[in-house]
């Protein structure tokens, strides 16, 4: 395993290739997550492949990929999915014409497409915002695009649907252009850059989690920030917030985390789990 030295000079190395900041990162993991990935690289030390990305830039983009982690496949932990169809969109939809809906860290975009699917299933005359944001410009591009996504991606939509929303060339599928039409894409740094506000729904899974204490804390507070009164916060199903009470938001379902609003506004009636 790589020390403490070598991994502050692999970090500022990766910085300078990459663009990727290691400093917000829990250092533990990320240690162990490299040590893996540079022994897969066929090279011998840390500064040995630290002369491999001066040189291939293919090899820095493959390292990119890897540090930015992009694992998705549509509706991906079904169970939320469902409370999110049948508990929570339905009376935010009461409340509000138009919802205003981010996917931080989207990765594929298979996150916020398959918000689109929901919102087309229950309000399809409405036109709602749906944002999706990512680090890496290369997985947007297949965002934006809408594809191509592979068999075991749409593993969790039926076969009716598949055929309603996508478009399958070849051996692969794509969102039709009406759903693709419906999301923005977005380049985004979440521990740079600013975040938008009033968002009724953010749903940032299994993303924060690899970053450190300070770093989780952070954006948590920026996430709450940017929720309008009573917004909810959708979060993975390996992640916890144990700070809540700090942050007056609290626990509505499993994995969902509702801003308690001023008292002025009209409550969404929830039933807390």
């Amino acid at each position: 395993m790589m020390n403490q030295e070598e991994y502050t000079y692999f970090k500022k190395k990766i910085k300078e290739y990459t663009k990727f900041d290691l400093d917000h990162y829990g250092s533990s993991q990320m240690i162990r997550r490299l040590d893996g990935f540079i022994s897969r690289s066929k090279v011998g030390s840390v500064a040995q492949y630290c002369r491999l990305l001066e040189r291939d830039v293919q090899e820095r983009e493959k390292l990119q990929n890897f540090l930015t982690i992009n694992v998705s496949e549509f509706f991906r932990d079904m169970p939320h999915f469902i409370t999110l169809q049948e508990n929570i969109l339905p009376p935010m939809l009461h409340q509000n014409l138009k919802l205003n809906i981010w996917s931080a860290g989207c990765s594929n975009g298979a996150e916020i497409y398959s918000v689109a699917i929901i919102l087309d299933k229950l309000s399809p005359y409405r036109t709602h915002r749906l944002l999706a944001t990512d680090i890496d410009v290369n997985i947007l591009n297949l965002a934006k695009a809408g594809g191509p996504y592979k068999a075991a991606d749409i593993r969790n939509i039926p076969k009716d649907q598949v055929d309603k929303y996508f478009n399958m060339v070849e051996d692969a599928y794509w969102i039709k252009d009406n759903l693709r039409k419906k999301v923005d894409f977005k380049q985004q740094d979440l521990t740079l850059d600013t975040f938008e506000t009033g968002f009724d729904l953010i749903i940032c899974r299994n993303v924060v989690i690899y970053f450190s204490n300070d770093m989780k804390k952070n954006l948590r507070q920026k996430f709450f920030d940017a929720l309008k009164n009573n917004g909810m916060l959708f979060i993975g199903a390996t992640e916890t917030m144990l700070d809540i009470g700090s942050l007056k938001i609290r626990r509505i379902y499993p994995c969902f985390y509702q801003k308690v609003g001023d008292g002025t506004e009209k409550k969404i009636p929830l039933a807390v789990s």
